[in-house]
Order: C-alpha cells, then structure tokens, then sequence
C-alpha cells in the first residue's frame, strides 16, 4: 500500500530560484546528485518543512564548481537581477516541499504556509507517492524528473 505524503511543487524558474535566495539563503545540505534542501520551521506551530530543490533527469554539475557552490554561483546573480552563468532549468527541475519528519499537515494548510515563507504560490498540491517516484528515480540513475512525476501524481501534468 502506498504511503502518500502532502507535498506541494513549484517548476523551476529564474523567479523560483531568485526568491529561494532572498528567504531562504543558502541550502542547508548540497548532494552530488544535485539536490538542494533547505529544513526550516515554516509550517503551523513551526513544524519542520523540507524543502527540496530536485535535479533535472542526468544532472551533471558544471565544470569547476563544488557541490556546494552550485546554488549560490547561480541564485546570487539572479536574486540581483542579472544573468547567471548557467540557467536555473540546465540545473534543476523545480522545488518541492513537504512535512520533514512525516508529521500529518493537510495539504491546503502546506500549500497556505510554504506560499507565505517562500511568496510564490505552488503549482500544484496535494498527496504524492514519494516512494514509487523514488524507486523509479533510483532504477533509472536519476534520467527521470523527479518534478514531473510529482506534477502527474498530483493532476498538474509534466512540468
């Protein structure tokens, strides 16, 4: 039986990114795979949100980078209003958050809280299946996007 989690998605874009920098700053954990997560204490009674910005499909980060030099190299000139060095979308597919240790939240009260931490409003919400995207992400080595899965779960289509 699945184990459906509230998750709320945003696609990626130079807004999405630039407005991750300005609330959120850096991200608290870079991944080799080129995942950025942020846990803050943005739900109701300041329950703990993971906020996790996924990878395209074959992610590969940019030549001279580190890990975790990625976001900032391209976040920072975006949140100034200039162009970065590589797109938001050569890097990532787009954002999701969800309740960071299980805890239950409907999804409308997720969708409410993380639009006013983040400002953007999501473009889609609701119960996701994270392990089957996760078990279809790890059988094809990351060459699916994590974002249009969620999107189709949750009846927003790809991204």
């Amino acid at each position: 039986m699945a184990s459906l989690v509230p998750t709320c998605v945003w696609p990626v874009s130079a807004e999405l990114i630039a407005a991750l920098d300005r609330h959120f700053g850096d991200p608290l954990d870079a991944y080799v795979n080129g995942a950025q997560v942020w846990l803050r204490n943005d739900g109701p009674d300041e329950l703990m949100i993971e906020w996790r910005l996924h990878p395209v499909a074959g992610y590969r980060r940019p030549d001279g980078w580190a890990t975790d030099e990625v976001f900032a190299a391209v976040a920072r000139p975006l949140a100034l209003g200039v162009e970065a060095p590589v797109g938001p979308g050569e890097l990532w597919d787009g954002l999701e958050a969800f309740a960071a240790y299980g805890e239950e939240i409907e999804p409308a009260t997720l969708a409410a809280t993380t639009s006013q931490a983040l400002g953007i409003t999501p473009a889609a919400s609701g119960l996701a299946d994270h392990a089957r995207i996760g078990d279809e992400w790890e059988r094809t080595g990351g060459q699916v996007s994590v974002i249009a899965a969620l999107l189709d779960q949750l009846g927003a289509g790809p991204a």
